[in-house]
């Protein structure tokens, strides 16, 4: 095969003399026969001590490795290709390149290729940088212990970690590519989709909830809806974490709890009942709010006889029959020792008064089934807002007048705020 140059070659290379990239052209023997200028400067070489040597003689068996593929593919199909390779020759500091080579042709006849170098490296490092820091976020949404999905704005999975996987007790195939509705049922993505809607609009939802038919049981969860924005601030999708919040939560309504209830009976503890006076007091009722004041009578005996246990188990006993006989709206609590409090709405004052008389009925009924009829009974004492007063501290104050009122007049009855009045004219 003629390796000389051909005519046009010359004025190839006269042009290759003005191109700011390293330029050099092969033979078909694969040895370097022109170079311009910066191909020299690139080198870091004279030209006489480059022409004439092959690239592996020039820069090692690593780099002639490298190029060996597109030299092959120039010459035996007449391609245009490229490949990269980390340039580590001196005096230059180790840089990405990407070198070009195209067939020289002339009748149809490959008699050599050009190499056209061009410096990549800034853009090589920074895609090697993208591609390990999507390496590592890949390594962490794959790992993290919070079940994580990513949502297509249809409501497909596209995206599902392991800590999912194995709280749904399902492989990757059953999950990626499925709607939400068929993984998770639809209930739960009709009680997910509003949220989801919230979210593709652009807005970062949090709720939580008690999630049934986990692997390891019931739990409570935390859901965040996080919209995956694009560069022109369009939704393409959105990422849900959901975080395990169930000891956290049970911790909260325990602390609530102790705080709202009373610790022996379960009903609301004093601090809730009067929060709960307050707030019935301060706006204006259609219907009149009735306290009612309870206090037991013989209670003393009972502990000193049968002992403290079974007076606490009396307390709890008197407590459960109290929110039995009232409505779930209305709020019953411990006021101290054996005195507990009733709050209701009635309709009208003889609504109040057939209210507090079956207070004291149920409070007969435990007495008389644990033999205790002739030992305890009730006082119970109320008052209504507006009618009594309209203060709080005031209407507790009138319940507990007319429940003294009852004591004093043979216990074991019943007593309105107002028949005090009455009497009192």
């Amino acid at each position: 095969m003629n390796t000389q140059p051909h005519a046009h070659t010359p004025h190839i290379e006269r042009l290759a003399e003005v191109v700011a990239l390293p330029i050099g052209r092969w033979d078909v023997s694969g040895r370097l026969v022109f170079c311009n200028t910066p191909y020299v400067l690139w080198a870091g070489r004279p030209r006489e001590v480059l022409l004439g040597h092959t690239l592996a003689e020039l820069f090692g068996e690593v780099a002639w490795n490298a190029a060996r593929p597109a030299f092959e593919r120039a010459f035996a199909a007449g391609e245009t290709t490229s490949y990269e390779r980390l340039l580590t020759h001196a005096p230059h500091t180790p840089r990405w390149a990407r070198i070009q080579v195209f067939p020289d042709v002339e009748d149809g006849v490959v008699t050599s290729v050009f190499t056209i170098a061009t410096d990549i490296h800034e853009d090589v490092v920074a895609r090697e940088a993208l591609i390990a820091a999507r390496v590592r976020l890949d390594r962490f949404t794959e790992n993290i212990p919070n079940p994580l999905i990513y949502l297509d704005r249809d409501g497909v999975i596209r995206f599902a970690n392991k800590a999912y996987r194995e709280a749904c007790g399902k492989p990757p195939e059953a999950l990626i590519d499925h709607h939400l509705a068929a993984v998770r049922g639809e209930s739960v993505w009709q009680e997910h989709r509003p949220h989801i809607e919230r979210a593709l609009s652009g807005e970062t939802v949090h709720y939580s909830r008690l999630v049934e038919g986990l692997t390891h049981g019931p739990r409570w969860l935390r859901t965040s809806f996080v919209p995956d924005f694009d560069h022109d601030g369009s939704v393409l999708g959105l990422y849900t974490v959901t975080i395990d919040v169930h000891d956290l939560t049970v911790a909260q309504e325990q602390l609530r709890r102790s705080v709202e209830r009373d610790a022996l009976t379960d009903v609301l503890s004093r601090r809730t009942m009067m929060s709960r006076i307050e707030n019935a007091l301060a706006e204006p009722c259609l219907d009149p709010v009735a306290l009612f004041f309870v206090d037991l009578d013989g209670f003393k005996s009972v502990n000193d006889e049968f002992g403290h246990g079974e007076g606490d188990a009396l307390l709890i006993r008197v407590g459960t029959a109290l929110q039995s006989a009232v409505r779930a709206e209305d709020a019953v609590g411990r006021f101290g020792g054996d005195e507990f409090l009733v709050l209701a709405t009635v309709r009208d004052a003889a609504g109040a008064a057939a209210l507090a008389q079956h207070l004291l009925d149920a409070i007969r009924g435990i007495t008389t089934r644990q033999a205790l009829a002739d030992r305890v009974s009730a006082s119970i004492g109320y008052a209504l807002a507006p009618q009594d007063t309209t203060q709080p501290m005031k209407l507790l104050q009138r319940a507990d007048d007319a429940m003294y009122a009852a004591k004093r007049r043979g216990k074991n009855r019943v007593m309105a705020a107002s028949a005090l009045d009455s009497s009192a004219g």
